[in-house]
Protein backbone atom coordinates (compact mmCIF):
# COMPACT_ATOMS: atom_id res chain seq x y z
CA UNK A 1 0.00 0.00 0.00
CA UNK A 2 2.97 2.66 0.90
CA UNK A 3 4.90 1.09 -2.05
CA UNK A 4 1.51 2.44 -4.20
CA UNK A 5 0.91 5.91 -2.49
CA UNK A 6 4.43 6.46 -3.21
CA UNK A 7 4.23 5.56 -7.02
CA UNK A 8 1.32 7.87 -7.19
CA UNK A 9 2.37 11.10 -5.01
CA UNK A 10 5.64 10.99 -7.33
CA UNK A 11 3.51 10.12 -10.44
CA UNK A 12 1.32 13.65 -9.12
CA UNK A 13 4.44 15.43 -8.25
CA UNK A 14 5.46 15.10 -11.77
CA UNK A 15 2.05 16.10 -13.10
CA UNK A 16 2.13 19.08 -11.23
CA UNK A 17 6.03 20.25 -12.36
CA UNK A 18 4.67 19.77 -16.00
CA UNK A 19 1.42 21.66 -15.33
CA UNK A 20 3.42 24.22 -13.70
CA UNK A 21 6.48 24.13 -17.44
CA UNK A 22 2.72 24.48 -19.62
CA UNK A 23 1.49 27.62 -17.42
CA UNK A 24 4.57 29.10 -17.90
CA UNK A 25 5.21 28.52 -21.21
CA UNK A 26 1.26 29.97 -21.83
CA UNK A 27 1.73 33.16 -19.62
CA UNK A 28 5.19 33.54 -21.75
CA UNK A 29 3.47 33.09 -25.06
CA UNK A 30 0.41 35.76 -23.97
CA UNK A 31 3.12 37.80 -22.79
CA UNK A 32 5.04 37.73 -26.44
CA UNK A 33 1.70 38.35 -28.19
CA UNK A 34 1.12 41.35 -25.99
CA UNK A 35 4.39 42.46 -27.00
CA UNK A 36 3.98 41.64 -30.56
CA UNK A 37 1.13 43.30 -30.65
CA UNK A 38 2.57 46.63 -28.79
CA UNK A 39 5.52 46.50 -31.46
CA UNK A 40 2.63 46.65 -34.30
CA UNK A 41 1.00 49.32 -32.60
CA UNK A 42 4.07 51.38 -32.51
CA UNK A 43 5.01 51.04 -35.65
CA UNK A 44 1.78 52.01 -37.12
CA UNK A 45 2.48 55.24 -34.80
CA UNK A 46 5.92 55.96 -36.47
CA UNK A 47 4.16 55.22 -39.73
CA UNK A 48 1.60 57.43 -39.35
CA UNK A 49 3.75 60.39 -38.29
CA UNK A 50 5.79 59.81 -41.36
CA UNK A 51 2.85 60.16 -43.89
CA UNK A 52 2.49 63.42 -41.70
CA UNK A 53 5.30 64.76 -42.28
CA UNK A 54 5.64 63.63 -45.70
CA UNK A 55 2.19 65.56 -46.53
CA UNK A 56 3.47 68.27 -45.12
CA UNK A 57 5.74 68.50 -47.93
CA UNK A 58 3.22 67.45 -50.54
CA UNK A 59 2.31 63.80 -51.93
CA UNK A 60 1.18 62.41 -54.76
CA UNK A 61 -2.02 60.96 -55.46
CA UNK A 62 -0.40 57.69 -55.93
CA UNK A 63 2.32 57.82 -53.12
CA UNK A 64 -0.68 58.84 -50.90
CA UNK A 65 -2.58 55.82 -52.25
CA UNK A 66 0.36 53.34 -52.22
CA UNK A 67 1.07 55.42 -48.35
CA UNK A 68 -2.96 54.84 -47.27
CA UNK A 69 -3.05 50.64 -48.41
CA UNK A 70 0.31 49.79 -46.50
CA UNK A 71 -1.49 51.60 -42.92
CA UNK A 72 -4.65 49.64 -44.33
CA UNK A 73 -2.55 46.71 -44.14
CA UNK A 74 -0.87 47.36 -40.82
CA UNK A 75 -4.84 47.87 -39.61
CA UNK A 76 -5.75 44.22 -40.36
CA UNK A 77 -2.61 42.76 -38.83
CA UNK A 78 -3.76 44.85 -36.02
CA UNK A 79 -7.10 43.53 -36.15
CA UNK A 80 -6.01 39.99 -36.42
CA UNK A 81 -3.23 40.24 -33.88
CA UNK A 82 -6.14 41.11 -31.22
CA UNK A 83 -8.63 38.64 -32.03
CA UNK A 84 -5.51 36.36 -31.12
CA UNK A 85 -5.69 37.58 -27.45
CA UNK A 86 -8.68 35.53 -26.38
CA UNK A 87 -6.64 32.45 -27.62
CA UNK A 88 -3.84 33.14 -25.77
CA UNK A 89 -5.89 34.58 -22.35
CA UNK A 90 -7.64 30.81 -23.01
CA UNK A 91 -4.81 28.58 -23.19
CA UNK A 92 -3.60 30.17 -19.76
CA UNK A 93 -6.61 29.79 -17.67
CA UNK A 94 -6.95 26.06 -19.17
CA UNK A 95 -3.20 25.95 -17.88
CA UNK A 96 -4.23 27.31 -14.74
CA UNK A 97 -6.97 25.11 -13.94
CA UNK A 98 -4.73 21.82 -14.93
CA UNK A 99 -2.23 22.77 -12.58
CA UNK A 100 -4.35 23.32 -9.78
CA UNK A 101 -5.90 20.65 -10.44
CA UNK A 102 -2.59 18.50 -10.10
CA UNK A 103 -1.48 20.62 -6.99
CA UNK A 104 -4.85 19.22 -5.28
CA UNK A 105 -4.63 16.08 -6.46
CA UNK A 106 -0.82 16.37 -4.98
CA UNK A 107 -1.64 17.17 -2.02
CA UNK A 108 -4.22 14.51 -1.48
CA UNK A 109 -1.64 12.08 -2.06
CA UNK A 110 0.72 13.88 0.11
CA UNK A 111 -2.03 14.09 3.08
CA UNK A 112 -2.95 10.78 2.75
CA UNK A 113 0.90 9.18 3.10
CA UNK A 114 1.40 11.81 6.21
CA UNK A 115 -2.20 10.38 7.44
CA UNK A 116 -0.80 7.04 7.21
CA UNK A 117 2.95 7.52 8.37
CA UNK A 118 0.67 9.19 11.71
CA UNK A 119 -1.14 6.00 11.94
CA UNK A 120 2.14 3.78 11.49
CA UNK A 121 3.62 5.63 14.40
CA UNK A 122 0.65 5.70 16.74
CA UNK A 123 0.30 2.06 16.21
CA UNK A 124 4.26 2.08 17.08
CA UNK A 125 3.78 4.03 19.97
CA UNK A 126 0.92 1.81 21.46
CA UNK A 127 2.93 -1.32 20.68
CA UNK A 128 5.84 0.04 22.47
CA UNK A 129 3.88 0.97 25.44
CA UNK A 130 2.15 -2.57 25.39
CA UNK A 131 5.76 -4.18 25.58
CA UNK A 132 6.73 -1.79 28.31
CA UNK A 133 3.74 -2.47 30.33
CA UNK A 134 4.12 -6.31 29.81
CA UNK A 135 7.68 -5.60 30.41
CA UNK A 136 6.57 -4.07 34.02
CA UNK A 137 4.23 -6.74 35.10
CA UNK A 138 6.89 -9.28 34.33
CA UNK A 139 9.17 -7.60 36.55
CA UNK A 140 6.99 -6.64 39.26
CA UNK A 141 5.93 -10.68 39.39
CA UNK A 142 9.63 -12.15 39.74
CA UNK A 143 10.29 -9.64 42.39
CA UNK A 144 6.91 -10.84 43.92
CA UNK A 145 8.10 -14.55 43.92
CA UNK A 146 11.41 -14.00 44.84
CA UNK A 147 10.10 -12.81 48.47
Amino acid sequence: MENALEFLLEQAEDNEQQAVLALNKARSELEDYYNQVRQIEQYRLDYCNQLVERGKSGLTASEYGHLNRFLTQLDETLTKQKSAEAHFKQQVEDCQDYWQTTRKQRRSYQWLMDKKAEEKAQRAEKLEQKQMDEFSNLLFARRRNQR
